[in-house]
């Protein structure tokens, strides 16, 4: 199954996804807290895109709303075995209406859907934090906890952090607010002095090998190989580069790359016709990304004077050539130069609606004046 017939719906949403791997110590470090009777009122889940943040923080919303937490009554042997791990079984009631989106006492707080342009939106209106105060002055439906995931809380605006603030100043009582961001640093200090903060790690290299060889069990393996490497230690990077069939397109960017120094101009155009079609926005989001973090990998090899593995085919001798001027010349920090214009020329792309065939021209050719 070539990459990009890959249906990024058809794997469960974070809040109907029962496993959780790479993260045994974070589950454990709210599974103390909640069993140990002093659970903080707001968590902070921060990381990476894509390695699990969200599907852990609704995997301990549904253990709090299935009774988890609470002191178990003695059986007929005695008290039962404390939790050893926040998991809660598909089969269990509150776990599928929590799936269903039906539960009484989980909101969650998201970005919304752009239907014209098939992704969501990059910020998180106010509206729907706003939501948030009414729903925890309710009285519990089940008599147990009211809690709000919000996720993608770095993209609030700063009226809807200031919203969020006064709800963490006066929390009620049995509420739990969980905030899922990407980009902590991008929260008011007096939101992260009023949380505990709880950081993931990316994904071990296993670890994502194994949930791409799960997900996607009829990938040829070397691109089961080039799928997890790009994927860079997030699963939901990859199911992503799998839908949208990064991996050909990657492919194609380092044909393009491999004419270096002096560009095959010819094939530049005709990648930059590609990615710039109208109505193309997965694909030129998927080609800019691969390209900066082609670039960041390229320097990160450099600044430790050793071979990056290769992913395709040439990729490993279009590194040691360019490599290698790099070094003759004395150049080293000319790469991160370019890195940092690429970036602020996509950057700049998004926000003024620029041409985006002439944005990836322009960058190749920064990328040519660094290698020739």
């Amino acid at each position: 199954m070539p990459p990009a017939a890959f249906d990024r719906e058809s794997v469960p949403a974070p809040i109907a996804t029962y496993d959780l791997m790479g993260h045994a110590a974070a589950e454990q470090t709210l599974l103390k807290a909640a069993t140990g009777g002093r659970l903080h009122h707001a968590w902070l889940i921060g990381g990476p895109p894509g390695i699990g943040k969200a599907t852990l923080a609704y995997r301990f919303a549904r253990f709090l709303l299935s009774g988890g937490a609470e002191p178990q009554d003695d059986g007929l042997f005695g008290a039962p075995p404390p939790p050893t791990s926040l998991y809660v079984s598909p089969e269990n009631p509150i776990a599928r209406r929590v799936a269903a989106g039906a539960h009484g006492d989980l909101l969650t707080i998201q970005r919304t859907w752009d239907e014209k342009r098939k992704r969501f939106k990059r910020d998180l209106p106010v509206e729907e934090v706003r939501r948030i105060a009414p729903f925890l002055r309710l009285t519990a439906a089940e008599g147990g906890w009211r809690i709000v995931v919000v996720d993608g809380a770095d993209q609030m605006n700063a009226s809807g952090q200031n919203a969020i603030l006064k709800i963490l100043e006066e929390p009620p009582p049995r509420a739990l607010i969980l905030l899922v961001a990407d980009n902590p640093g991008a929260l008011l200090p007096t939101i992260r002095s009023r949380t505990r903060t709880l950081m993931l790690e990316p994904l071990p290299t296993t670890t994502v090998r194994s949930l791409v060889n799960r997900i996607m069990p009829d990938l040829e393996m070397g691109d089961a190989a080039a799928l997890t490497t790009l994927s860079d230690g997030s699963i939901g990077r990859g199911l992503d580069l799998a839908a949208a069939g990064g991996l050909d397109l990657y492919r194609v960017l380092l044909g393009v790359l491999d004419t270096l120094p002096r560009l095959d101009l010819a094939a530049a155009h005709a990648l930059a016709d590609q990615v710039a079609r109208a109505g193309q926005d997965t694909v030129w989001e998927t080609t800019t990304d691969l390209l900066l973090w082609w670039l960041a990998r390229f320097n990160r090899a450099l600044a430790r004077d050793q071979a990056a593995p290769e992913i395709v085919e040439g990729e490993a001798a279009l590194m040691e050539r360019l490599a290698f001027a790099a070094r003759r010349d004395r150049a080293l920090d000319r790469w991160m130069e370019v890195w940092d214009n690429v970036n602020r020329l996509f950057a700049k792309a998004e926000g003024a609606n620029l041409d985006r065939k002439q944005v990836m021209l322009s960058a190749l050719r920064t990328i040519e004046a660094a290698a020739s």
